[in-house]
């Protein structure tokens, strides 16, 4: 019997599913997951997800060798050093330190998800690992946008109508937002830069000169590394 794959579309609605023993994706496309899977791929010891800027400034005055970082509405938090950039964590920085981060989604999110088997972090940057590891640990699946404010948005969406596509085979998907995904992914036909130009994330973080980022956001498969929670840290696998 296979196991079923399902979308939740906004951490408003993640109370509507049950996570207990499943593996759960965080997608936040623009720009946590991205970010996290571009630190850890480029030697980060680990990635600490914090929720609020005071628990990211408190937890980096605690933690040897650390970075406090974070964003709020797209721009750097008032009272840390850096954003939430990938562009900001080259391996030449980045290698051996730990990020200890919060954005204004995804890390939300992350806090949310209980008794999960595992949480784990999916891009566009990790899309076949993130495949490869639900397809061969083989529990029911949850991938979980972390949407824009708990509203709707396109970029995560798309991204779990990857997975969710990649998937079909191997899972039972008898859930309309995940079949609504797969339709969205088909629809993009791989431009999914160009599909997202319209979205609002997009139009928001290139007003904020931030075209780079999102190029990069958008590119398939440059990190073969799946980000997996292990207590209160993202370690790389």
């Amino acid at each position: 019997m296979k196991h079923k794959l399902e979308v939740c579309l906004s951490p408003a609605l993640l109370h509507l599913y049950d996570t207990t023993d499943c593996n759960v994706v965080i997608i936040d496309i623009f720009r946590a997951t991205s970010t996290i899977t571009t630190a850890l791929h480029n030697g980060a010891s680990s990635v600490i997800p914090v929720a609020s800027v005071e628990e990211c400034i408190a937890i980096g005055n605690q933690t040897t060798n650390s970075i406090t970082a974070g964003e709020r509405d797209g721009k750097v938090a008032t009272g840390l050093a850096y954003g939430n950039s990938p562009f900001e964590y080259p391996a030449d920085f980045i290698k051996g330190k730990t990020l200890v981060l919060t954005t204004t989604n995804g890390t939300k999110l992350l806090h949310m998800v209980k008794g999960a088997s595992n949480i784990i972090i999916g891009s566009f940057l990790n899309l076949a690992a993130v495949v490869d590891f639900l397809k061969n640990d083989n529990k029911p699946v949850i991938l979980g946008c972390a949407a824009w404010k708990d509203r709707f948005n396109l970029e995560d969406t798309l991204f779990a109508g990857a997975v969710a596509n990649a998937l079909q085979e191997h899972f039972s998907i008898n859930c309309d937002s995940a079949r609504a995904a797969i339709h969205l992914h088909e629809q993009s036909k791989g431009q999914y830069l160009d599909f997202l130009k319209n979205s609002s994330h997009y139009n928001r973080l290139s007003g904020y000169g931030l075209i780079k980022d999102l190029e990069y956001c958008t590119s398939t498969n440059l990190h073969p590394i799946v980000p997996v929670l292990k207590g209160d840290k993202l370690l790389g696998l």
